[in-house]
């Protein structure tokens, strides 16, 4: 059984080292099918390791999501889905080993471990499919934060819009009064002024009694 190991400090194989100093141990007295098939085992193990930290970044951003998004919640979301995607391309090589040696007729595997390697199976498929669970709720992250946006872009615009509709009674009063016409008599008068001032407030006073009621504030 011959392993190559690109970097020696991201090292997954410690408990079988353990294993092998033990002089009575199973894995050192079976063959090298068993040896691999821990060492397989370990590597699918680390990779639900990896997942819990994967659930609990994907639980705050969550909460990050729904309370208070932004555009830091934005890139978070994008480069959870990318690790989520590097992590199904190692998944998938694993996979396919794994499933190669359950249908292998080699000689070199034998009846006692093919159940090994039947369950080492079964996990990375469960590892499998909920990274890809995983990636189908950052999709959702990603709506939710669009329909965040839209939904705060809305709550502006429709402030933008009562504000504007009830400046636009006093614009429209001033407007008329403000003009240089004599057949406007009333403008003229002692009273005038201060019904056209009384006019500007009462009337958007009524427009927001009126939008409160409809349930528009």
């Amino acid at each position: 059984m011959i392993s190559f190991q690109e970097d020696a400090a991201k090292d997954v194989f410690t408990p079988l080292r353990e294993k092998l100093k033990l002089p009575p141990g199973r894995v050192r007295q079976s063959g090298a099918d068993r040896l691999c098939c821990e060492m397989l085992d370990l590597i699918v193990d680390h990779y639900f390791v990896v997942m819990d930290a994967l659930s609990d970044r994907i639980e705050l951003l969550e909460e990050e999501v729904v309370r208070n998004s932004n555009k830091r919640s934005l890139a978070k979301i994008n480069l959870l889905r990318k690790e989520l995607i590097v992590l199904k391309r190692n998944m998938a090589p694993v996979r396919d080993l794994v499933n190669g040696f359950i249908r292998s007729d080699s000689e070199l595997l034998s009846d006692g471990s093919m159940k090994y390697f039947k369950d080492v199976h079964d996990h990375i498929i469960q590892a499998y499919d909920l990274s890809e669970t995983y990636r189908d709720m950052t999709t959702s992250f990603q709506e939710l934060y669009i329909s965040s946006v839209n939904l705060r872009l809305n709550e502006i615009m429709k402030w933008l819009a009562i504000v504007t509709s009830v400046l636009a009674p006093a614009m429209a009063i001033g407007g008329i009064f403000g003009m240089n016409f004599v057949v406007i008599q009333q403008a003229y008068e002692r009273l005038a002024f201060w019904l056209s001032v009384s006019s500007m407030f009462l009337i958007p006073a009524l427009m927001l009694f009126y939008f409160k009621k409809n349930k528009w504030l």
